[in-house]
């Protein structure tokens, strides 16, 4: 976003990453502290957007947890997964920050960028982009509650994008379905980090279920991302954008044949 021109604020529930984050970026980029599953804290961090650029054009709703890391935030309740052990407790957790926070930022988004002065043909004001997942589209056995948050995440997207259309808002909102992306999230899976050999093959087996023999980058989401910010894509809302390598595009694995020419 940076590299296109974008002024950003980063926001994350751990300040410190915030803050070397925007320093990384540089002088078009400022760091607050966010909580998004709070609106208190949503509410501040937009009226600060506001009185430092004069407005807001852009909202990349990205916080999410997964339930089986407390990493991120040692207060977030970690257990089980699945359907039949998962606690009410950690499905509520999970949809806190996954959807609750997208729910909040949508709203404060809107509001904000409703004063925007209109510009282009379809009088464009902002765009709304929500990061959901692969797993918002097909089930995933141990993963209930993640994969709940995302699929209504899905949903959510695209009433924002009608409601946003239904009021001359000229405000778009769209959702990126990443897949295996290479993330600190996977990092439960990948092992000890320490073990270089060990990672490269819990990578290696993640990677063998991909179509295209690879885990994503943090980049190949950010292109979208930002494709979907500009007004290159000012006629496309409502609308979903999978970067999976390929999964749910079906198998990729090539019939076997055997000697008397029939699929073995």
């Amino acid at each position: 976003m940076a590299e296109q021109g974008a002024r950003m604020i980063v926001t994350d529930l751990n300040e410190a990453a915030a803050r070397a984050c925007a320093a990384a970026i540089g002088p078009t980029a400022v760091s607050m502290r966010l909580d998004v599953r709070h609106e208190a804290d949503w509410e501040r961090v937009v009226q600060a957007t506001l009185a430092e650029f004069g407005a807001l054009h852009v909202m990349v709703n990205n916080a999410g947890v997964t339930g089986f890391d407390a990493s991120v935030d040692p207060t977030i309740p970690v257990g089980p997964q699945d359907p039949e052990h998962a606690t009410l407790e950690t499905w509520r957790a999970v949809h806190a920050t996954n959807l609750d926070g997208v729910f909040l930022g949508c709203k404060h988004a809107i509001r904000a960028m409703r004063a925007n002065t209109p510009r282009g043909e379809l009088g464009l004001r902002g765009s709304i982009i929500n990061i959901s997942s692969r797993s918002g589209v097909v089930g995933i056995p141990r993963a209930v509650a993640y994969a709940s948050s995302k699929a209504a995440v899905r949903n959510h997207s695209k009433s924002v994008a009608l409601y946003c259309a239904e009021e001359r808002l000229g405000i778009r909102c769209n959702s990126v379905h990443p897949g295996a992306i290479l993330t600190p999230m996977w990092e439960p899976m990948l092992g000890d980090a320490r073990d270089e050999s060990a990672r490269r093959a819990a990578i290696a087996e993640i990677a063998s279920d991909v179509p295209l023999r690879t885990m994503g980058r943090p980049e190949d989401v950010a292109n979208l991302v930002v494709y979907l910010a500009s007004d290159e894509s000012a006629y496309v809302t409502g609308a979903e954008f999978t970067i999976d390598g390929g999964i749910l595009a079906g198998s990729a694995a090539v019939p076997k044949v055997n000697s008397g020419g029939a699929e073995a």
